[in-house]
């Protein structure tokens, strides 16, 4: 799955831990999610979404 999380937390000026901080989970989970190596659960994806006011589908896609 690809993901466009990096792009949406750097056009707000946040850190890693910051957006953690945000949803409610660890800086390594976002930077494990940033590299393509977990991929979140829905309800998650749905937290992320909700922070960047954008759709689960503009954040995350199938390859």
């Amino acid at each position: 799955m690809n993901n466009a999380v990096r792009e949406h937390r750097e056009e707000r000026n946040l850190t890693q831990g910051e957006l953690a901080s945000h949803v409610g989970v660890t800086r390594q989970t976002i930077n494990s999610i940033e590299r393509g190596r977990y991929n979140p659960s829905l309800e998650l994806a749905l937290k992320l979404a909700a922070e960047f006011e954008c759709s689960v589908e503009a954040l995350f896609w199938l390859d």
